[in-house]
């Protein structure tokens, strides 16, 4: 089995600490970090946990430097997944089973049910919410959250070899590199909408076990106890996925839905942070993203990256948009404006003319 997670620099800590729950709970699989940097950077190459680091400029994409171009740095972690899926089935043929993981998870036990599921199903998806809510605030947060960002938490995904996969992939892939954008307002967010309707598509198995996906948001409904081991809703916690643990929303959801401090979830978190601060969270964790510079060192703006993407013509323009400014792209929308204002201008005098 390979396990892979996408990360920026400054999520290394957090990838290490994956990597090494994922050896510790099941050592047969191997690990790929997909890094989505110019180079390697030294910290990747020193963490004995990674079996594999591939530069996401490696997976085989066109125009690489346009593509990423086009997205912000949560966006552009989260749409090369797609492509990852099909340069490991292309390159490991001899493997099987594929899973994906955010890199701000820590695995608890063996995998046992997911590898069972992988022995039947081409696709498996965990959802954000296994039981409906009952009190308001829960709706709110949870269930309303869930319809806007989509239904299933693709910080988890696996694929097992063969062609309903494969096409699942290249579907995936095709779409994250059109469409891969927080936009709520156009009906996307990221990666994970999109997978809203593979059940649709493709063979999706939804795997339910209350230990797999673990995250402040459903634990409204899910009750971690200890007991000879991490236990949710007595079954085994297999993995927790500790999302918004930077912007603090993190810890406010796990205060909020688990009052009770002295339960066994505060210990999990506890431990996940000492763990950070050994993989040196507090300086990797502000490493500045490379592709987040033109090459004149100027920082790129992000209302560039959306006229990049927006403007239909700009990327059969321009060659290389790193290559460029901030000063460039504004004007170009400015000037492009103002020809097109003419243009109809033009076309009204015209018309007005010719109905004389």
């Amino acid at each position: 089995m390979i396990i892979t997670t996408s990360i920026c620099a400054n999520y290394l800590p957090k990838a290490m600490v994956l990597a090494r729950s994922v050896k510790r709970t099941n050592p047969d699989a191997y690990f790929i970090v997909c890094l989505l940097e110019r180079e390697i950077h030294p910290s990747a190459s020193t963490c004995d946990a990674f079996d594999e680091i591939v530069l996401a400029h490696d997976l085989g994409f066109e125009q690489f430097d346009k593509f990423i171009f086009k997205h912000s740095i949560v966006e552009a972690a989260t749409s090369v997944k797609g492509q990852l899926f099909v340069y490991m089935l292309e390159r490991y043929s001899e493997e099987n089973k594929f899973v994906y993981l955010d890199p701000d998870i820590e695995v608890y036990d063996e995998l046992v049910e997911l590898k069972d599921a992988l022995d039947e199903h081409a696709i498996v998806l965990t959802p954000h919410l296994c039981h409906p809510e009952d009190i308001m605030d829960a709706v709110m947060d949870n269930e309303l959250s869930a319809l806007q960002h989509g239904v299933f938490n693709l910080g988890f995904l696996a694929i097992s070899r063969s062609q309903e996969a494969e096409r699942f992939a290249a579907w995936w892939a095709s779409r994250l590199s059109m469409f891969c954008y927080d936009d709520i307002p156009r009906g996307i967010f990221t990666d994970q909408k999109w997978i809203d309707l593979a059940p649709c598509y493709f063979d999706v198995y939804i795997l339910k076990h209350p230990g797999y996906n673990v995250a402040p948001w459903n634990l409204s409904k899910r009750k971690l106890t200890y007991s000879d081991g991490y236990l949710v809703n007595g079954q085994k916690l297999r993995f927790f996925h500790y999302s918004g643990f930077d912007s603090g929303a993190n810890e406010g959801m796990i205060r909020k839905y688990v009052p009770d401090l002295s339960n066994c979830v505060y210990n999990l978190r506890d431990n996940y942070v000492r763990q950070l601060e050994e993989a040196d969270q507090s300086k990797l964790g502000q490493e500045e993203w490379s592709y987040d510079f033109f090459q004149s060192g100027e920082k790129v703006k992000r209302n560039s990256r959306i006229i990049f993407r927006d403007v239909p013509e700009l990327p059969y323009r321009v060659e290389n948009p790193f290559a460029e400014s901030n000063d460039f792209f504004e004007k170009y929308v400015s000037i492009e404006m103002v020809t097109r204002n003419v243009i109809q201008q033009g076309k009204k005098l015209l018309k007005r003319i010719i109905n004389r």
